[in-house]
């Protein structure tokens, strides 16, 4: 399906991928667009909605420039996807509740985070010596972890909380997926606020007025700009990083509870929350996707539904308008308050029914209902992606 809106506001143009715009989305987009080195266009996705800043569900080219707060503080946040051989006929209610509680036991969520006699520190180790490099050019960067200092090695391998999950589901063909989704935890977030307000501080500094202050940026040259670009990079390794570590846990967890099984599919990988360094329309650029995963041709991606519907496995068509990008999920259609206001522990039972996860009110801000239809965001990007596989979660835990 083609662009369904395209609009200017005094910058570059907007191509949107939905009718369902909110005001405060497209005002967002819109001062993106009035930035000076804004590469032939924004784009925005299917599931776009209000973020900080910069809109989440948008993807922004720019020349000889960063905007940090439009990476976001989740630094490398994505998801990961394997499919085994164990079909539905080697799962039944029994054995997946305790594939649950395995799981809940083996992977820290939320706060938490391995033990030291647990953490994960040979997987830690590659990414010691380039973050001391970093922290050297600028010590303030661990103040957050002063009291202790090895965080970053213990929350290695685990999941964080708000909308990051882990989950068992069923494909098509009653094939069993493990799927997860989470990102660089709390060292990413620290370096994402520390960076987002160094540039905030140097906008100040040379009178820079912005529609927008969450939209201050490094320009390529300055003095930030290229610690910057490492920092990111290292917090993108340690999710991607992370997010395997987690699935060999939870692959650990099912062998546990499970038949013996085999990996049919290769782990799909993917980031929605970063930056990198692209070619498009034969010029070399940053692309920022705020939630948005890259969709070269023949590209395998994840778009995750709601914790009671389906999700996807896609492959990219490679399409130059939305530079090579599509949707990273449902998105949601109104904020936790609402949510939490609106819905009951009785609407989660039902919205979440056949699914082993927590019903309680303390997850009720992601109740089904809080998001998007994940139909018709699939409908929006039919020029983006193509079906690979179709899952239903039967298991789902939460952050």
């Amino acid at each position: 399906m083609p662009i369904k809106q395209v609009f200017q506001s005094g910058g570059r143009p907007v191509k949107v991928w939905t009718d369902e715009l909110e005001a405060s989305a497209r005002q967002q987009l819109a001062n993106i667009s009035k930035l000076p080195f804004i590469h032939r266009h924004v784009a925005a996705m299917p599931d776009v909605h209000t973020g900080i800043g910069a809109t989440i569900g948008s993807v922004i080219a720019t020349r000889k420039a960063i905007i940090p707060a439009a990476v976001g503080v989740d630094i490398g946040c994505g998801m990961a996807a394997v499919r085994t051989s164990l079909s539905a006929n080697d799962i039944d209610e029994k054995s997946l509740k305790k594939v649950f509680d395995q799981i809940s036991r083996d992977v820290p969520v939320g706060r938490d985070q391995h033990r030291e006699d647990r953490a994960l520190v040979s997987a830690a180790q590659p990414f010691e010596a380039p973050l001391t490099a970093i922290t050297q050019k600028h010590p303030q960067l661990l103040s957050a972890f002063s009291k202790n200092p090895s965080r970053w090695v213990n929350q290695m391998g685990t999941l964080g909380g708000g909308n990051h999950f882990i989950e068992v589901c069923l494909d098509e063909s009653s094939q069993v997926w493990v799927m997860l989704h989470s990102g660089s935890r709390g060292i990413g977030n620290v370096i994402g606020h520390y960076f987002i307000e160094l540039a905030r501080r140097d906008m100040e500094r040379h009178f820079i007025q912005l529609p927008d202050r969450d939209l201050a940026y490094f320009p390529e040259g300055t003095e930030y700009f290229e610690d910057y670009v490492e920092a990111v990079s290292w917090a993108q390794g340690y999710a991607r990083e992370n997010r395997d570590q987690m699935m060999s846990l939870v692959l650990a967890a099912l062998r546990r509870h499970l038949a013996a099984f085999d990996i049919t599919t290769a782990v799909v990988n993917c980031h929605h929350n970063y930056v990198a360094r692209e070619n498009h329309y034969h010029e070399n650029v940053w692309v920022t996707r705020k939630g948005a995963i890259r969709a070269r041709e023949g590209d395998l991606g994840i778009i995750p539904g709601s914790m009671g519907v389906k999700s996807y496995i896609v492959r990219g068509k490679g399409n130059p308008e939305s530079f090579c990008s599509c949707a990273h999920g449902a998105g949601r259609r109104m904020s936790r308050t609402q949510a939490e206001r609106q819905f009951t522990e009785a609407d989660m039972v039902k919205q979440t029914e056949g699914v082993i996860c927590r019903k309680d009110k303390g997850v009720i801000d992601e109740i089904p209902g809080a998001y998007k239809d994940i139909d018709t965001v699939m409908e929006n990007q039919s020029d983006l992606v193509e079906v690979v596989h179709t899952l239903k979660q039967v298991v789902c835990v939460k952050g």
